[in-house]
């Protein structure tokens, strides 16, 4: 089997080994279930907005269809002070072209929510308005969330998590550590099922 993973430093896990990133730790699961399946192949850099993974992927070789495609993607949008609307709009476009990398079949593909980067110490040392980074976050998940009911496909809410364990980050005091990505996998990973059994 093989696992399309599309994002930014969230997907890439910047700051942690590249066995803790979450696309790894999921690898991981499927191997002890017995599933044989590759490493996943990510197409994520630290920083990149909509726009600039859309642009990565035009330049990608893919080799679809892919048994299973995820998307995270939209925190350096806000982070740079972008719209929902222009979000919503760009984030349409990754959705689509991510269900056509898994053979045009959406139950397929599973996208995670944006973490909560303003609860972190960098977020809290930032001097930005960390109310304000929660509800543009906010805004920003509910617009992908909204589209991928449309589309059917799976909706994981990690947000959650970055917001109840802060602390779990790595030495840069911003991205996820492994365990809070290990918690981020774990949610995937009945989406993960769903889709093998379709």
């Amino acid at each position: 089997m093989r696992y399309l993973a599309l994002g930014d430093s969230y997907t890439i896990g910047e700051g942690v080994a590249e066995v803790e990133r979450w696309p790894a730790q999921l690898v991981s699961r499927l191997r002890r279930e017995g599933i044989a399946i590759d490493d996943a192949q990510i197409v994520a850099t630290t920083g990149w907005t909509t726009d600039e993974l859309s642009a990565a992927m035009d330049a990608t070789v893919f080799t679809p269809p892919y048994d299973l495609v995820s998307l995270l993607i939209g925190v350096n949008n806000q982070y740079r002070g972008r719209s929902v609307d222009e979000y919503r709009g760009e984030f349409q476009r990754l959705l689509d072209r991510a269900i056509e990398l898994a053979g045009a079949l959406s139950e397929r593909v599973f996208v995670l929510s944006i973490p909560d980067w303003g609860v972190t110490a960098f977020g809290q040392q930032s001097g930005r308005d960390v109310a304000q980074i929660a509800a543009e976050l906010d805004a920003y998940n509910a617009a992908a969330r909204d589209l991928c009911a449309i589309e059917k496909v799976a909706w994981v809410d990690i947000t959650t998590f970055s917001r109840a364990f802060p602390n779990q980050v790595a030495s840069d005091g911003l991205h996820p550590s492994g365990e809070q990505y290990g918690l981020w996998a774990n949610e995937a990973w009945p989406a993960v099922q769903a889709a093998l059994n379709r």
